[in-house]
């Protein structure tokens, strides 16, 4: 089992820098997910690892050894690719041993470490047959069995669920999070899927244009998100976003769109009363904006007049999407709501869970 560290790690393709000055610490056992949207640099972070790129300046640490310049079969870790990577011409047994017989492991341990993998998965009756004879989940958890197999001090995983379909990626989430807790090894996961990130890790690390955004755990990237990029990356649907001044008259504190003006409440207002005048961005995730006729008690809730556009009826819940004015934005409702396409309505803002961004820097203002 080991810690991993990058320590101001840079990579650069040509003139293009893709990692800039990252810095990681992840503990032993720990479940990080590298999460970020295609082309961020969060599979060249993982790769820098495993040793299949060149880091361009820094250092990354495995325990307390520097692996820069460690070959990859040295580096005592095992990856989970994408594609799975399996020897179409060899049995589920042979690709799962393929590692270990290469490193000339006597045969006896390779029986003992295969069938106890195989075990842990749940394949043992597959370990005959060839990849094209199994089925997306089968395939991929051979992929995570050869991994196993090697008894590394980390695993990576680089999106091993993003070509199963929905419902077997569900599962795989479930299995993976079950198999970290039997393993206590340490796990990075890189995934685009921010589901997958909330779901199954300790902490997230929040990448974007090869930059560190946000490392926390998931549900502080969720309740106070650092800056406008995490705020709407984190949480599904996205958080809704107005531009907005902020307003004090007499003792209180408004968030004025031009198209709706609601009051920050007291007990939340201390921070903002330096501000009147201040161009933001008003956050509010749609989980957080509620029919009148089913919002919670005891919330500071404030009336916004709205035009229904669109309803998504999801069974446990409905969507709405409404216009105020210039602005669109989503509500999260209970089921039983009644609204319609086109109905003129009110919704209730939750303002004990509103979020407010600088306009020009993008950072969250607390």
């Amino acid at each position: 089992m080991a810690s991993v560290t990058y320590k101001n790690v840079i990579k650069r393709f040509g003139d293009l820098e893709i990692i800039k000055s990252l810095n990681i610490e992840v503990e032993d056992k720990e479940f990080l997910v590298l999460v970020g949207p295609s082309g961020c640099g969060k599979t060249t972070a993982l790769r820098l690892l495993a040793g299949l790129e060149e880091i361009t300046e820094g250092e990354i640490l495995i325990g307390e050894r520097v692996v820069n310049d460690v070959a990859p079969k040295d580096r005592d870790i095992a990856m989970v690719f994408q594609s799975y990577a399996l020897y179409p011409h060899l049995s589920v047994y042979d690709n799962m041993a393929f590692g270990l017989k290469l490193r000339k492991t006597p045969k006896d341990e390779i029986q003992r470490r295969v069938s106890e993998a195989a075990e842990i998965l749940g394949i043992t009756d597959l370990l005959q047959r060839k990849p094209r004879q199994l089925s997306g989940g089968q395939r991929q958890r051979v992929a995570v069995g050869r991994a196993i197999v090697r008894e590394p001090k980390v695993f990576l995983f680089d999106e091993p669920l993003s070509n199963l379909d929905a419902k077997l990626r569900v599962q795989m989430r479930a299995e993976i999070s079950k198999l970290h807790q039997r393993l206590q090894t340490t796990f990075i996961y890189v995934t685009h899927d921010q589901t997958e990130a909330m779901t199954m890790a300790s902490r997230i690390a929040v990448i974007n244009k090869g930059i560190l955004q946000q490392l926390d755990t998931p549900q502080n990237l969720y309740d106070r998100p650092n800056n406008l990029f995490v705020a709407g990356f984190i949480g599904s649907p996205a958080m809704n976003f107005f531009p907005a001044t902020l307003v004090k008259s007499g003792e209180k504190m408004y968030v004025e769109t031009g198209d709706f003006k609601v009051q920050i409440p007291d007990a939340l207002a201390a921070p903002y009363k330096s501000m009147d005048g201040r161009k933001v961005v008003f956050g509010i995730r749609p989980e957080n904006i509620h029919d009148p006729e089913f919002a919670p008690p005891n919330i500071h809730g404030e009336k916004v007049n709205t035009k229904v556009d669109v309803t998504e009826l999801m069974g446990n819940e409905t969507f709405l999407y409404l216009v105020n004015g210039k602005n669109t934005f989503i509500a999260r409702v209970d089921p039983r709501s009644h609204r319609r396409v086109g109905d003129e309505t009110q919704v209730i803002f939750d303002m004990d869970k509103f979020h407010v961004f600088d306009a020009t820097t993008e950072e969250a203002i607390r």
